[in-house]
C-alpha cells in the first residue's frame, strides 16, 4: 500500500509518515493539492497532509482544497512535535554566523522569529515550498553561504551540518496532519489509537440572525465538546463563510446525528468530513 505525503524527502510530513506507516511504500509530492489528487487518481491509497500548526494556525490550502476540490474523507489524524534547526552546507559550517540568506517554509520562518531577528540581525529570509526543499537547495548550492531552517531528518538526508539546534520561539510546537483515503482503510488498526474525533463542515443559512449561536447550542445542550471551530471563505463573495467544527468524540448513533438534524432544521448545510482515530506521536 502506498502513502503520499508533502515532499520532498525529509519534510515533517515524511516524519509523520515514517512513524505511523512504517511498512508502507512512501511517495513524496511537490504540493498539498498534488498529494490529495494522487489519491483521486489512484496513484496512492493514502495521503498525509498538514492541517494545523500550534503556533501558526491552520494550513489554509489544505482546508480549502479538501472542502472545495478533492473532497476526500478524513480517516485519521497524526500530531507530531516540531523541532526547528539551523543548518548549512558542511563547507560553510565555520562561517554560518555570516550567512547571506536563510531559506525555509513560511511557517518555519515565523516559528523562529526571535532567533532570526536577534541572532541573524539583518539577514534576509525567503520562503520556499517546504523546510526540506530549503535543505535540498542548500545542499545543491555550496558556493552560496546560506542556511536552511529544517528538521534533523532533512540534515541527514541532504548531508547538512546543524549549527544551531532548537531555534523555534516556543517549546510547545506541534503540527496536526490528516490522513485521507477513498477506500475504507481502518486507521485504528494502523495507529493503535482509541481516541476519536469527528469533523463537520457547516454552512449557515444566509441573513439569519443568531444562526451561529443556534448551531453551537445544538452541541452545547448535548454536552458534545468542540476542540475547534474555524471559518473559511466560500469564495462566492465577501461575507460568505462556512465553518469547520472538530468534535472530541466518535460518530455515534444518537448525539451527533441529532445535532446534525437540528442544524439542518435551522436551514444549515452540514457535511461530515470524517470520524477518525487521532494519534499523538513521540519522535524520540
Amino acid at each position: 500500500m502506498k502513502v503520499g505525503y508533502l515532499g520532498p524527502k525529509a519534510t515533517f510530513s515524511e516524519l509523520a509518515v515514517k512513524k505511523v506507516f512504517e511498512g508502507f511504500e512512501h511517495k513524496p509530492y511537490q504540493t498539498i493539492p498534488e498529494c490529495m489528487d494522487a489519491v483521486s487518481r489512484h496513484e496512492v491509497e493514502l495521503a498525509v497532509v498538514p492541517l494545523e500548526n500550534a503556533l501558526e494556525g491552520s494550513v489554509n490550502i489544505t482546508l480549502d482544497y479538501l472542502t472545495q476540490v478533492a473532497k476526500l474523507p478524513i480517516i485519521g489524524e497524526i500530531t507530531i512535535p516540531i523541532k526547528q534547526h539551523l543548518m548549512v552546507h558542511p563547507a560553510n559550517a565555520d562561517k554560518w554566523q555570516n550567512v547571506e540568506k536563510v531559506y525555509s517554509h513560511s511557517h518555519a520562518i515565523a516559528q523562529c522569529h526571535k532567533f532570526l531577528h536577534h541572532q541573524l540581525t539583518g539577514v534576509p529570509f525567503e520562503s520556499v515550498s517546504s523546510t526540506a526543499a530549503a535543505a535540498k537547495m542548500i545542499m545543491e548550492t555550496p558556493e552560496v553561504n546560506a542556511a536552511a531552517i529544517a528538521n534533523e531528518l532533512a540534515a541527514k538526508e541532504y548531508g547538512l551540518t546543524i549549527v544551531q539546534r532548537n531555534i523555534h520561539d516556543f517549546d510547545y510546537n506541534h503540527t496536526r496532519f490528516i490522513v485521507l483515503a477513498e477506500k475504507n482503510i481502518d486507521f485504528q488498526v494502523v495507529s493503535g489509537s482509541t481516541h476519536y474525533k469527528t469533523t463537520l463542515m457547516v454552512t449557515l443559512p444566509s441573513d439569519q440572525a443568531g444562526s451561529l449561536h443556534q448551531v453551537l447550542s445544538a452541541f452545547a445542550w448535548r454536552k458534545i465538546n468542540l476542540s475547534k471551530i474555524e471559518s473559511r471563505p466560500m469564495k462566492t463573495g465577501i461575507g460568505n463563510y462556512f465553518f469547520i467544527i472538530d468534535l472530541e468524540m466518535k460518530l455515534d448513533e444518537v448525539l451527533i446525528p441529532g445535532a446534525i438534524a437540528e442544524m439542518e432544521a435551522l436551514g444549515c448545510c452540514v457535511k461530515l468530513l470524517g470520524s477518525y482515530p487521532a494519534i499523538m506521536v513521540d519522535l524520540h
